[in-house]
């Protein structure tokens, strides 16, 4: 099996900085929403798949794959491209027309796969790398640096122990005769300027020459036509520091180009093409969607003229046949001899000739590779009814012409067929298209042009210049007018406005921005002029990962569908076959006479009238209803949730869903609102409460739980009457020197998963934590202290017990409130007959109060992050589907342990990575929303099933004959390809009548009546 989005890793290896939880947990907009994990930064934690371990140095690419028209078809591609050797992994999508391939380059190139996927019988295109919208994965980086003023062995140790301690750098070399330094470090931890800096400081010179980094960027090229041009290009190109390499394709205009990001930017790139031409190369790169929208337009274009010109010369073949005879003049012209032939026959075969062999070419063309690789779809269906029709009609035709005996000839069947089948084709392209139509709402998010602020070299604004927005780079200072959008996740560094975030928090009302605040691409700017600093560009940013994210899950498969594989696969033997046995039946009966001559009258003969039942049956079979049930239906899905807020990680998660048993609550951040406060402080010794609050800052001033900054940022109030700056951006080094100037200094810590934190402050001992740290640590708790405690417990408040130097000398009060839909939420999960959990690791008496507030009975306190995967294995002993609906880091493990994971959207990055689910916009509404579009989506798919099984089950015995001893009905062959054209189309406008989904109203579920 594949690993899935849900793999996680939990610890960092020696050396490397871990993955930390948000810093302020009150701001959703500072919350890298989807951003990767680390995979190679991450070590093995007994939780990634062997697949995973195989994945490591494998190269991803995506191949556009055309011509495939059932789920036969994506089986053909993926077992061609399977049997390759080095082929880790491939998944391949009929509705997006692309295959998603992992494998070992030193074993297979990308042309093997291409080739392997042509001999196969459809087209392939290895896409660029630029239009992967997956988020490349950061990885440790080796850089090379120039460094001038080395004089000895002394020096070199010097820049070598400065740099080997700077995080994120894993190993430095430093040379004294070529001046130069090489240093493998991780560009998501410290970036190459960074580096450069820290040997400047050292007091040597420093500059960046490149790095192992590539990158391949596909740029369109307007104004160049001849070798001369492409010289020209080349000469541009080959002076630019960084490009690698580099093609050019005169007759498409484009230009290849891998260049080394660290050591030159795409937009440099761009730029020095159109000056060192003078203006007259105009570079752009094309955005992949863009391209994907175009690639679907040219396809909806050739099939819409496939159709036309089958239907333009299908007509006049109807009308010889229909119309013409009962008009005199015609009727002489068509029963005129040209030799032993009549002119309607012949201009009949002329036309029909055309459609079958020139615009049918598609269809022999792919059932020729089809049936060469021993594998069979509808093409295959297509060709033999047609070609059964046109060729007996061809004998007929030279029979009569010989003999003087004219039995009936069928060509218009042929010709009918294939304007039929290139209809339902046509249709199915277009609304195909309309399943990806929420990808492409928030490709439009996006704005076109960003407005760059042009610095000279002290770093002034001398001017402004309008960019595309694909070349913006990190650190690019742009400005954003009232009305406009973001055009990429930034920081705020002038200005003051409201913009509105809904595209992602879904929260209606505008969100005040100032200097230091993060905005996020793709969200619009309400009032005044901002000026902000990129952060994250191209698929970095949080737009960009909703996207792909979306994208993958249209990509996977649910479960569900194996079934429609396995039926594709013997789909079209069992019709060929059941259209032979139709043959021989009606042919047998009519040469031993079991049915009257009567019955043959218009076909001249029992030959001819078991020939058009079995091609009947040929044609009005279709695989590709089946193929589509579930595919549509899930794309439609992911699309649907994506704009409802609820991002959905793949079929398979969407499929579990639906059948949920038990949904697991966290505690903090996911019942609550994660906003702690502390409520109450009391000291039980003589010291005072603004040391006794200055101690416990100070031993929680290293922590990262939200209590520990609940905790700072009480202490400070209680000093200063002020707030703490928060975390993000340049306001991380003031904060951290505010703390550093009245806090004591705390050493020898370490954090105590669901315990506390201990460290020893001036030689003695400090422990902040609960009722446990402090059991094992030998302190005892007076009684006056444990009833104030019970007291703040059975108030839903989590008290903070510490000891000082053995002693115990104190505890504060913290409250959380619920969230104000945790409660109706939680009611309406009972009312869908799901049970709700609450697992924490708070202590009892707190727990029972909060989940007496929210209304739940089954409530599990006191369970350590470890433990919360083991209580829902627990719960799935009895075969129970259970959810888990977590935050945080310590919920990873039991997101990953659940059968599905939602993760909230203001929660950790790891978190995210665990779960199924994303539910951006932090609310448990979305819980509610994101079980009942699972359900609602599955009830469409077994609809789909339901109408793509019926239809062949029913359709093919009315094709072969059954109903026409007792009701003297038949279906001729072109009404058959008529039925056929339209099965598919049906099933993929019923998926799309999940478009019209809307979210639960609470109201309804609760059943309460609004007067």
């Amino acid at each position: 099996m594949a690993p899935s989005l849900r793999d996680v890793q939990l610890t960092a290896p020696a050396g490397r900085r871990g993955i930390t939880a948000r810093e302020d947990g009150d701001d959703l907009e500072d919350v890298r929403l989807l951003d990767s994990y680390d995979e190679e930064a991450a070590p093995a934690a007994g939780t990634r798949r062997e697949e995973d371990e195989a994945e490591k140095g494998m190269r991803r690419i995506q191949v556009r794959v055309a011509g495939m028209t059932c789920s036969a078809c994506t089986s053909a591609v993926e077992g061609a491209i399977s049997a390759l050797p080095g082929v880790a992994r491939a998944s391949v999508s009929l509705l997006q027309n692309k295959a998603h391939v992992v494998f070992d380059p030193s074993l297979v190139k990308d042309e093997d796969i291409r080739d392997a996927i042509e001999d196969a019988g459809f087209e392939a295109e290895v896409l660029p790398e630029s239009n992967n919208s997956q988020t490349r994965s950061q990885k440790t980086l080796t850089g090379q640096f120039r460094i001038g003023g080395m004089t000895c062995s002394a020096c070199v140790s010097s820049i070598e122990g400065i740099l080997t301690k700077l995080p994120g750098v894993k190993r430095a070399v430093v040379a004294l005769t070529t001046s130069s330094g090489e240093v493998e470090y991780d560009p998501s931890v410290i970036t190459k300027d960074e580096i450069v800096c820290a040997i400047e400081d050292a007091g040597f010179d420093a500059a960046f020459l490149q790095s192992n980094e590539k990158n391949k960027v596909l740029l369109c090229v307007a104004g160049f036509s001849t070798e001369m041009d492409v010289q020209v290009i080349g000469g541009i190109l080959r002076n630019l520091k960084g490009v690698k390499q580099f093609q050019v394709n005169i007759s498409l205009s484009e230009v290849e180009v891998i260049f080394d990001p660290e050591a030159i930017g795409l937009r440099t790139i761009v730029d020095s093409i159109e000056k060192g031409s003078n203006g007259k190369f105009k570079a752009s790169v094309q955005s992949p969607y863009i391209l994907a929208t175009s690639n679907h337009a040219e396809e909806s274009s050739k099939m819409l003229r496939l159709f036309l010109s089958s239907l333009i010369l299908s007509i006049p073949v109807f009308f010889i046949r229909i119309v013409c005879p009962r008009i005199g003049f015609f009727s002489s012209f068509l029963l005129m001899h040209c030799g032993p032939f009549l002119m309607r026959d012949l201009l009949k075969w002329m036309l029909v000739s055309i459609v079958q062999f020139v615009i049918g070419k598609r269809f022999y063309v792919a059932a020729y590779k089809a049936l060469r690789h021993w594998s069979t779809n509808m093409d295959v269906l297509v060709v033999l009814g047609t070609s059964a029709s046109y060729f007996y009609s061809v004998g007929a035709l030279f029979y009569g012409a010989f003999t003087g005996f004219r039995p009936p000839i069928y060509f218009e069947t042929s010709a009918m067929i294939i304007t039929f089948v290139l209809f339902g084709k046509y249709l199915e392209v277009v609304a195909k298209g309309k399943t990806s139509d929420a990808i492409k709402k928030l490709v439009e998010l996006a704005p076109a042009t960003a407005l760059l602020l042009v610095k000279d070299e002290e770093g002034r604004h001398v001017g402004e210049r309008e960019i595309d927005a694909l070349l913006i780079q990190p650190g690019d200072i742009l400005k954003v007018f009232p009305g406009s959008k973001i055009p990429s996740d930034g920081i705020v560094v002038w200005g003051t406005s409201h913009v509105d975030e809904s595209m992602v928090t879904g929260e209606s009302l505008p969100i005040t921005k100032e200097v230091s605040s993060t905005v996020v691409g793709g969200t619009m700017n309400l009032h005044g002029v901002l000026h902000i600093q990129a952060t994250r560009v191209g698929s970095n940013t949080v737009l960009s990962q909703i996207i792909s994210l979306v994208e993958t899950a249209q990509m996977s498969k649910a479960p569900i569908q194996k079934f429609a594989d396995y039926v594709a696969s013997i789909f079209v033997p069992i019709v060929v076959t059941i259209s032979m046995l139709t043959f021989l039946g009606w042919f047998l009966c009519g040469v031993l006479g079991a049915y009257p001559d009567s019955w043959i009258e218009g076909s001249s003969n029992c030959f001819v009238f078991s020939l058009m039942f079995s091609i009947s049956v040929v044609v009005i079979a279709c695989p590709c209803a089946l193929g589509l049930a579930t595919p549509t239906a899930v794309m439609v899905a992911t699309g649907v949730g994506a704009s409802h807020g609820v991002l959905i990680k793949g079929g398979d998660a969407l499929e579990r869903a639906q059948n949920v048993d038990y949904v697991i609550f966290d505690k903090t951040g996911t019942l609550t609102q994660g906003k702690a406060a502390v409520t109450t402080a009391k000291v039980f010794t003589e010291m005072e409460l603004g040391d006794f609050l200055t101690l416990v800052a100070s031993a929680e001033a290293s922590s990262e739980h939200p209590l520990s900054r609940a905790i700072l940022d009480y202490a400070y109030h209680y000093h200063y009457f002020g707030e703490l700056p928060t975390v993000n951006g340049d306001t991380k080094q003031s904060r951290e020197e505010i703390l550093s100037e009245w806090l004591l200094e705390a050493i020898d810590f370490s954090a105590l998963p669901g315990r506390g934190v201990q460290c020893l402050i001036n030689e003695k001992r400090v422990l902040v934590g609960n009722r446990a740290l402090l059991a094992e640590n030998g302190v005892t708790i007076p009684a006056e202290a444990e009833i104030f405690l019970i007291d703040l417990e059975l108030n839903a408040k989590t008290g903070i017990l510490v000891a000082y130097d053995g002693n115990f000398i104190g505890l504060l009060g913290i409250a959380d409130p619920l969230k104000r839909e945790a409660a109706v939420v939680i009611e309406g999960l009972k009312k869908m007959g799901i049970c709700p959990v609450m697992v924490t690791g708070d202590n009892s008496r707190t727990a029972q109060a909060v989940a007496k507030e929210v209304g739940i009975e089954d409530v599990r306190a006191e369970v350590l992050p470890a433990g919360k995967a083991d209580v829902i294995r627990s719960l799935q002993k009895d075969g129970s589907m259970v959810a888990m609906v977590g935050d945080g880091i310590n919920d990873s493990p039991a997101l990953a342990a659940a059968d599905v994971g939602m993760a909230i959207g203001a929660g950790t990055d790891i978190a995210i990575e665990a779960a199924d689910y994303v539910l951006v916009r932090s609310s448990l509404e979305d819980v509610i929303t994101a079980i009942d579009l699972s359900r609602k989506t599955f009830s469409r798919i077994r609809w789909n099933y339901f109408f793509a099984m019926a239809y062949n089950v029913v359709a093919i015995p009315i094709a072969a004959g059954i109903l026409f001893p007792l009701t003297g009905l038949k279906m001729p062959p072109w009404l058959a390809g008529a039925c056929m054209a339209l099965s598919s189309v049906s099933v993929v406008c019923s998926s799309l009548l999940l478009r019209r989904y809307r979210k639960p109203r609470l109201t309804a579920i609760l059943q309460i009546i609004v007067e």
